[in-house]
């Protein structure tokens, strides 16, 4: 009989991690969360990973549950990192492609709207982020600059007046067919200063060209941005960013978010796995109990839970005030590296059956590669993290 089982929140825990950092409204938050995972969601995964569409009743039933402000939650919990970083956990926990989603309003829009607008720009917009009322995109990366984004943004923005007109090109923007408006980062081809503006996609000069082909989180529809005289005006400009620190101080604050989705999905890739041990027999036994099968899960186990506590001594520090860029940068590097062994362990237990859907791992498997890449690349936060142990950066 196994003396481990799996909490139906959050899964393997044997150090009660999560019991520890939630109050009881944010507990009965994630299991009402839950709940509808399994209930509504759950079922949908693999036709929506075969065919590479998001099903719209994905996202209206995480809408329903009001999970940006809970009820019963004051605003300080709902809207800190720890509780919000236990929300990604489930969600990616269920599968990466439905955190990413819901991450893209949740963290991405919302964080970028609250420390990149002003107080009064935040005020207004927030109530509207967190019922969706307003559904926005982050567009920041471009087809020819990723990492080196920070000395290589080309998208341009020049005053006109009392409005901008903004050129350029935008990729892999995440749910912006879906979105009201883009929050795109662009320079002044003034003094050169990166600012961001909320474009609405239905601007004119705005096209939204899907990207096909995908072999990851393929239910998340990506897109390729292109931006041809678009004129918005300056009320539209976000107040507090006026330089690649502003985007940096942003992108410091949301990295916690993925590495929170690369702990989650290594619990959704643990449990599948497990499942399928004590279900699948050879040579007249069930697998789970070969000693190479067991060493594989302690493994998965392993990496599992240091990943949920290193991301939650993040978000904790990060609930007290202290942002450091290498500290986010070694959780979302060392998060999403072991994710990557854990989900090739799980996808070698199951053998061939490990590529099918219908048992789960694959999709950890192959969602895990983006996760390695998004939110800056493994080599990008070492970089950062090395700047940090040796005072010298390494950036060319």
């Amino acid at each position: 009989m196994p003396t481990l089982e799996a909490d139906a929140t959050f899964g393997y825990d044997p150090y009660a991690i999560a019991e520890s950092h939630l109050s009881p409204a944010a507990r009965r938050a994630l299991e009402g969360l839950q709940r509808t995972l399994d209930r509504s969601i759950r079922p949908l995964l693999a036709q929506a990973w075969e065919t590479g569409t998001m099903p719209a009743g994905v996202l209206d039933a995480l809408i329903r549950l009001d999970l940006m402000q809970p009820e019963g939650m004051d605003a300080a919990e709902a809207g800190s990192s720890m509780y919000s970083g236990f929300r990604n956990y489930v969600l990616a926990r269920t599968d990466v492609s439905v955190a990413t989603l819901y991450n893209a309003q949740s963290g991405l829009f919302r964080t970028t709207i609250a420390l990149g607008g002003s107080p009064a720009q935040a005020a207004e917009l927030d109530p509207r982020v967190r019922s969706f009322e307003l559904k926005g995109a982050f567009a920041l990366t471009e087809p020819e600059h990723g990492s080196d984004v920070a000395g290589g943004l080309a998208t341009t923005a020049r005053r006109d007046g009392d409005h901008w007109v903004i050129d350029g090109r935008k990729k892999w923007i995440g749910g912006a067919a879906a979105s009201d408006v883009l929050v795109v980062f662009a320079r002044d081809i003034d003094d050169h200063a990166v600012k961001a503006f909320l474009v609405p996609t239905a601007a004119q000069g705005v096209q939204v060209q899907p990207i096909g082909g995908k072999v990851s989180l393929r239910p998340v529809p990506n897109a390729l941005i292109t931006l041809e005289n678009v004129r918005v005006d300056e009320g539209s400009r976000l107040q507090d960013v006026d330089g690649w620190r502003d985007v940096a101080r942003i992108l410091r604050a949301m990295r916690s978010d993925v590495a929170w989705i690369a702990a989650g999905l290594q619990a959704g890739a643990l449990e599948a796995t497990v499942r399928y041990v004590r279900e699948r027999h050879q040579f007249d036994r069930p697998i789970g109990g070969f000693q190479l099968v067991q060493e594989k899960l302690a493994r998965m186990l392993g990496n599992t839970v240091a990943s949920l506590a290193l991301v939650v001594q993040l978000s904790a520090r990060q609930d007290q005030g202290e942002y450091a860029d290498e500290n986010s940068a070694l959780a979302k590097m060392q998060t999403a590296r072991l994710a990557r062994e854990t989900v090739a362990l799980g996808r070698e237990v199951l053998g061939g059956n490990g590529i099918l859907l219908e048992h789960d791992v694959a999709r950890f498997f192959a969602d895990a590669e983006a996760v390695y890449s998004y939110e800056g690349t493994h080599e990008i936060n070492a970089l950062i993290v090395g700047r940090a142990l040796t005072g010298a950066s390494a950036f060319t």
